[in-house]
């Protein structure tokens, strides 16, 4: 099956120079956690929930910061004619939940989420997909470094 065949066609996204406020109210409307972050019609980051509680709530920014001073700038990314089952190995080997889906020729077309491997690919897909995303790393564990 292919990324075309399984993706979310309908992509929200968000502008760099729109506000954190904004993306998050976007966020609440369409009940999602992320969104593409564009410039002119360029994908140049995404922007997470996570992104606005760490990088800017936490560190006493106002709803007013700029969303491309929060974003994540390493884009990753799958193209809409990669196999699925390897774009779910890739993402549960960089533990990513959705990955935006572009053209070869770099146009964004879609998002590939967990969920959507779980309602369209076999469920052992989504399944090997989950367990490398969930599995704790270093970097991510809450005990990292407690005795």
């Amino acid at each position: 099956m292919k990324v075309s065949e399984a993706m979310t066609r309908d992509v929200m996204l968000i502008h760099a120079n729109q506000s954190i406020e904004e993306a998050a109210a976007l966020m609440e409307d369409c009940d999602i956690g992320s969104l593409p972050v564009a410039d002119s019609d360029r994908l140049i980051g995404m922007i997470t929930d996570r992104d606005i509680a760490v990088r800017a709530v936490a560190k006493g920014q106002g709803p007013d910061t700029p969303v491309s001073q929060v974003m994540s700038k390493e884009v990753l990314y799958c193209f809409e004619d990669d196999d699925v089952k390897n774009v779910a190995k890739n993402m549960s080997d960089i533990q990513v939940r959705r990955l935006p889906v572009v053209t070869r020729e770099k146009k964004l077309v879609g998002i590939l989420s967990l969920g959507d491997l779980a309602r369209k690919s076999e469920s052992r897909t989504a399944g090997e997909a989950m367990k490398g995303i969930s599995k704790p790393s270093e970097q991510h564990s809450q005990t990292a470094g407690a005795h």
